[in-house]
């Protein structure tokens, strides 16, 4: 009997213990945000502990760097990678911060002797690092994609051709496993690869589809119905590929162009807006071949303008905010319209959006100040938090949850935002 009591203790003890290491772990969730928009690419947090309202008082540090660009925030245990570059773009950095404090702990230079040719609106350093917590990749279009160690030692590099155009380069790599999977889109011929990330070496090329003005969208992984796809926005459409082949398994076509933002999946169904003023559609994944007719749940148009952040889907709502600051909520399984209404704060909004708590973050180019909003029927703004930042500090990088703080980033400036 008393055999059987110590048992059912101990059993008990080692149940709790599992729920509290549980509670822990979902109250920091990202505490490795290592790549761009986290886990999933969807940019949805599942931390409790990531602040939604804060002031220039909760800046926890602020640290500038050399160079410019739109590269966000990604980590590993208390390393934070970013990158920058020279105004002219013939060189390239590599960087990684001690998340407590913002020191740089290395940096590394890449040259690029034909830097592309970046849109006013983009940098030379846009696309984000991706971390496996062994290895950091970094993406520099025409300057390579590059792989270090945590020590900042280089493993190897990889050379992914020139990209032409007057737009320039924003596609982040993401790791799947032993790979990494970059986006080649560009102006004529485009591509998406995967290399071995121990060496570097091609593991697959699939040709894309030759594009008039070339592709900024990133990757994301999705499982349906126990199949994993790699989805991918592009100019002309969305498209699902094997992500162990490359082998193109089916395509949506869009209704106007730029397939910048990323899409997002949600309860079975992928939620896709272009770039350029016109429609905001639903597909089911899942098909073959051209699936425009047959997978296409729903689609409506959009009055909002240039789309340049991602849409986002919380409880059942569909928002997406236009460059020009026009939000639209839309029911996500049916694409009826909730509302449209401008949000009413003078600036742009470029960078993807971030889920917190049943919340929606956009965060202003001009100034970095960050509006929250509580999706449902009706426009609800919670706050509007300010970093402090002068109106003519540029932020057009995507905010990063990490260990419960919020990571900003400037042109030239990193911010710790929390306790």
């Amino acid at each position: 009997m008393k055999s059987t009591s110590k048992s059912a203790h101990l059993v008990c003890f080692f149940l709790l213990r599992f729920a509290v290491l549980l509670g822990l772990s979902s109250l920091y969730a990202e505490d490795n945000w290592a790549q761009f928009r986290g886990p999933t690419g969807r940019g949805h947090s599942a931390s409790e502990e990531v602040p939604v309202k804060w002031n220039a008082d909760s800046v926890v540090w602020k640290k500038s760097l050399k160079g410019q660009g739109q590269s966000s925030p990604v980590n590993w245990g208390d390393k934070l990678f970013l990158t920058s570059a020279s105004e002219n773009g013939k060189e390239r950095y590599a960087f990684c911060l001690d998340r407590k404090d913002g020191k740089i702990l290395w940096e590394k230079t890449i040259s690029c002797a034909v830097p592309e040719n970046p849109h006013k609106m983009n940098s030379y350093a846009t696309p984000t690092c991706a971390t496996d917590g062994k290895r950091v990749v970094a993406f520099f279009g025409p300057g390579g994609l590059h792989c270090f160690d945590f020590e900042g030692e280089k493993l190897w590099s990889r050379e992914l051709g020139a990209f032409p155009g007057p737009w320039g380069v924003a596609a982040s790599p993401i790791i799947l496993g032993d790979l990494v999977i970059q986006n080649c889109d560009r102006e004529g011929a485009s591509s998406l690869v995967a290399l071995d990330i121990k060496t570097g070496k091609p593991v697959w090329t699939t040709e894309r589809e030759a594009k008039p003005r070339g592709g900024w969208s990133t990757p994301i992984m999705i499982e349906n119905s126990g199949n994993k796809e790699l989805v991918l926005n592009g100019e002309l459409g969305v498209r699902a590929y094997d992500p162990k082949t490359g082998k193109e398994l089916w395509f949506c076509k869009a209704f106007n162009g730029r397939g910048s933002p990323v899409p997002d999946f949600a309860n079975g169904l992928l939620h896709v807006v272009s770039g350029k003023p016109g429609d905001t559609y639903a597909v089911k994944p899942g098909g073959k071949g051209d699936v425009t007719k047959s997978h296409m749940a729903w689609h409506t148009k959009r009055r909002g303008g240039r789309d340049l952040p991602s849409p986002a889907v919380v409880d059942g709502y569909l928002i997406v905010v236009s460059m020009s600051g026009k939000a639209s909520c839309y029911n996500a399984k049916t694409g009826k319209i909730h509302w449209e209404e401008k949000l009413g704060v003078k600036g742009e909004f470029a960078s993807a959006p971030l889920v917190v708590k049943g919340h929606v973050l956009f965060q202003n180019v001009y100034g970095g100040g960050t509006l929250v909003i509580k999706p449902g029927k009706k426009l609800e703004i919670v706050s509007m938090n300010s970093l402090g930042a002068e109106v003519s500090e540029i932020f057009r990088a995507t905010l990063a949850p990490i260990k419960g703080q919020i990571f900003a980033r400037s042109l030239s400036t990193v911010y710790c935002i929390g306790k």
